[in-house]
């Protein structure tokens, strides 16, 4: 009997089922709706309209210039959603990018043509706001108001406590946990792109992100 129990128990490299991390990465990825929209009257907005003005007048000898800032608008939404699933304040995450673009186009000539941009702006983002904790230690703001506030339409109060109950859980996990599984599942970054970004190895990231999906899942009743 012992025997038969362990075999029918997935093993340490299968985790969860497919269906509970579909499921889990459906949550997840709802917790921060998707936006292309920066509306110009606020600061994020002036940055983007005055780098837009820039590429305009930028001069044909300067194309790989003009490509990369290209590149960096068109990043912007994804960004903005990693920015603000780590902080949950929509000015302080919009605080973040602005300060991202102005140093990743100031300091343009450490990124190297062809290598991963995505990676490079996420690893500028992240210490950014490891920094900005380290100097301020804010408090947390109330997660379902944050929320709320984020959506185009207010959310029915079910909704409300699922998104409560999903950000408590998230935020209960060891913080190496919960960045490498929000790198991955949410940000949809590779393994490779976020062991990069958290300057460690490709399976000590997917150790984290499955240890973070089990205990997600058990806490959300999902297993």
């Amino acid at each position: 009997m012992y025997l038969s129990i362990i075999s029918n128990r997935p093993s340490q490299g299968e985790g969860l089922p497919r269906h509970v991390q579909d499921l889990l990465g459906r949550q997840l990825d709802g917790l921060i709706p998707r936006t292309d929209a920066v509306h110009p009257d606020t600061q994020l907005g002036q940055v983007l309209l005055r780098l837009r003005a820039a590429l305009r007048d930028t001069v044909t000898e300067q194309e790989g210039m003009k490509a990369f800032g290209d590149e960096l608008i068109a990043l912007v939404p994804r960004l903005r959603r990693f920015a603000l699933v780590r902080t949950g304040n929509a000015a302080e995450a919009d605080d973040m990018v602005q300060a991202t673009l102005m140093r990743a186009w100031e300091h343009q000539d450490q990124y190297r043509a062809g290598s991963n941009l995505v990676a490079w702006l996420f690893t500028i983002l992240r210490n950014t706001h490891l920094n900005q904790r380290k100097r301020l230690r804010r408090e947390v703001e109330d997660v379902d108001g944050i929320m709320a506030g984020t959506l185009s339409s207010a959310p029915d109060q079910e909704h409300r406590i699922a998104l409560f109950e999903l950000q408590a859980a998230l935020d209960a996990l060891p913080e190496e946990q919960r960045e490498t599984l929000l790198l991955v599942t949410v940000d949809g970054l590779r393994h490779e792109d976020a062991a990069a970004i958290l300057g460690c190895q490709v399976g000590t990231i997917k150790s984290r992100g499955s240890r973070a999906r089990e205990r997600l899942a058990m806490t959300l009743g999902l297993t």
